[in-house]
């Protein structure tokens, strides 16, 4: 363990693109491996998108890209791990920029944080989100026939400074989900806060987004900063 506590600040920006976004995580990885920055997250959602990682596969997409365009859906080749991802309103997503130098550098353990945060803020809602053996991400009834997945994990991780994240399911339009095959898995669904709790007002994303950063603080043993607006 280190000898001082470490320090996150963490920003919640609102809606951005995601181009926009990933070119504000390229420069602060860039300043973190400088060391002219300490650990940072971005929480944020996006407009409707649709991301392929390294392992996407073209059978995933289940409609073509013009029909994504009509949809008014972009579509983002990235270089994060995993396969086909929505991002869209109403979706938490959460951009760790952090430096697992010299305590923390173990790729499973790491994607193991995220995905504890998640279950974390399932819990702060009475739902018992889980994991599920060989599948990343955080899931509903897992026990089921039919789990359903509430949060998805994605990162990329250059010299042990870590981009992209996790995406939480807060209250987005499900129904672009039935347009790809979510990370490429078939026989499962997916869910959102929303969808599963009582009927009433759902959270509000900005609530969500402070919560997940004390969650990962926590769980990273970090005090934690949070502010309005970008880095």
């Amino acid at each position: 363990m280190p000898n001082r506590r470490r320090e996150l600040r963490a920003h919640y920006i609102g809606r951005i693109a995601y181009d926009e976004a990933l070119q504000l995580q390229r420069r602060l990885v860039e300043q973190r491996h400088r060391g002219d920055i300490g650990d940072t997250m971005l929480l944020l959602e996006h407009p409707p998108t649709v991301t392929l990682g390294r392992g996407a596969k073209a059978e995933n997409l289940l409609i073509s890209r013009e029909g994504f365009a009509e949809q008014g859906i972009e579509v983002h080749e990235v270089g994060r791990g995993g396969d086909v991802t929505y991002h869209g309103p109403g979706q938490l997503v959460a951009y760790p920029i952090i430096d697992l130098n010299p305590d923390r550098m173990d790729v499973r353990k790491y994607v193991s944080t995220l995905e504890e945060t998640m279950i974390r803020l399932a819990a702060d809602h009475g739902l018992k989100a889980e994991r599920i053996e060989t599948f990343n991400g955080t899931w509903m009834h897992a026990d089921s026939d039919r789990p359903l997945k509430i949060g998805a994990v994605g990162v990329r991780i250059s010299r042990w400074v870590t981009m992209h994240g996790l995406a939480f399911n807060v209250r987005p339009d499900l129904g672009h989900f039935g347009l790809i095959v979510p990370c490429g898995l078939t026989g499962k669904g997916v869910t959102s806060l929303q969808n599963e709790l009582p009927k009433g007002a759902p959270p509000g994303l900005e609530d969500v987004a402070k919560r997940a950063a004390e969650h990962f603080a926590r769980i990273h043993e970090s005090e934690l900063e949070f502010t309005l607006g970008p880095p």
